[in-house]
């Protein structure tokens, strides 16, 4: 039995909206999934983010493997307990982070950039069938990580959700290489599953991932594996293609293969306002993104101006004398309370953390506004005109 309930779809496309149900509570879905990285999301208190509307955050098992490390979290009856945030957990499973330490984040090689970047200053040693070696960011000490090491750490974090050890395939590398990384993650698929059905909580779900690359064939074939075996749910990873029209065709190509599977499907890595809306459309449940936080970080709100790809830069000098909210009528901390773009671009340009705060929750609470409005779309069966209207830059 599936742990997500559909409630109902939409006929136009294969959206879907539902209720799933993990140890510690339920996720409205469609539903987009705030990272809290390092057991917090970056600025704010648990309690905060909650308050945006938020059902479900990330944690990461890489960072969190390295400092403070698994065993420490597990003191502390983990990682709900220690970070404070008593609603479900994902936590992901380490294997993106090895392949952004080896070859730099898809964008990077996208653009031709050299990684860059404060986790940059570890590297891969190793990839075999047992696992990666790796020298740690932190200290340059050697470390290891295999299938086994993934799930034994997240079974110590106790989350709802853990993903599966995979190798994500980078964009650059040819079909040969990827095809062989794909049936090597298939491989640490059945370790991961093994390992957990002999040591791990009963009550975590476990999330199989599909890889692929850009080739239809090798991603079709990787989520029928993927869905053969007895997963709680399905993500998909991996790198989806140099541009947007790509990913969504390489997204289509594994939710056409689950068209009949009620099981939950997570989009890793996927937050841009336009990715969610397509993302949705093509069956997605849950997305998760460091984007609204990181640009909130670097002085760029979310806004409803899909000519500039739904950002506004507040650090520009022309917001300088703006009496301006960010986004009228937004019901968000920042703009319920009067702040002016030209105040906020004030606190961005002398690096005052109440601004980088700010933005953050300006910028979580419309993704979480998103989500809801799509989820009532297709409720009420108004999904396409809502998309539409959505695209030519309507406010959720």
């Amino acid at each position: 039995m599936s742990a997500l309930q559909i409630l109902q779809r939409d006929p136009g496309s294969q959206a879907r909206v539902g209720v799933l149900r993990v140890e510690r509570g339920e996720i409205r879905t469609p539903a987009f999934v705030p990272l809290a990285t390092k057991g917090t999301v970056k600025g704010l208190e648990a309690r905060e983010v909650a308050a945006l509307g938020y059902d479900m955050v990330l944690g990461n098992t890489f960072h969190l493997f390295l400092e403070p490390g698994a065993d420490l979290i597990a003191e502390f009856d983990g990682l709900h307990e220690f970070m404070g945030w008593r609603r479900p957990i994902i936590t992901d499973s380490g294997g993106f982070q090895v392949f952004s330490m080896g070859h730099g984040t898809v964008a990077d090689e996208v653009k031709g950039r050299a990684p860059a970047g404060p986790d940059r200053m570890g590297r891969v040693l190793q990839i075999d069938e047992q696992g990666v070696r790796f020298r740690s960011y932190i200290d340059g000490s050697e470390r290891f990580m295999g299938p086994e090491t993934s799930m034994e750490v997240q079974a110590k974090l106790g989350s709802d959700i853990a993903l599966v050890f995979d190798e994500c395939t980078p964009f650059h590398v040819d079909r040969e290489y990827t095809a062989r990384s794909t049936e090597r993650t298939h491989r640490w698929l059945d370790r991961c599953l093994a390992w957990h059905d002999a040591h791990g909580p009963r009550e975590q779900l476990v999330y199989g991932i599909v890889q692929g690359g850009v080739h239809e064939d090798l991603r079709v074939a990787s989520t029928e594996e993927v869905a053969a075996r007895p997963v709680g749910g399905i993500a998909i990873g991996g790198s989806l293609g140099a541009e947007k029209p790509q990913m969504y065709e390489v997204v289509g190509w594994a939710t056409a293969a689950l068209r009949d599977d009620d099981r939950p499907r997570h989009l890793l890595g996927i937050g841009d306002v336009d990715d969610l809306i397509r993302g949705v459309e093509l069956g997605i449940d849950t997305f998760d993104c460091a984007m609204p936080t990181r640009l909130g970080r670097h002085g760029v709100a979310i806004a409803p101006d899909p000519e500039n790809r739904w950002r506004v830069e507040l650090t520009g000098a022309r917001h300088k004398h703006s009496r301006e909210p960010i986004m009228e009528g937004c019901p968000c901390p920042a703009c319920s309370a009067g702040h002016s773009r030209g105040y906020l671009r004030y606190l961005l340009k002398n690096r005052e953390l109440t601004g980088v705060r700010l933005l953050t929750l300006h910028n979580l609470a419309y993704l979480a506004r998103l989500m809801a409005g799509l989820r009532a779309a297709i409720a009420g069966g108004t999904l396409a005109a809502h998309a539409a209207a959505l695209r030519a830059g309507a406010a959720p």
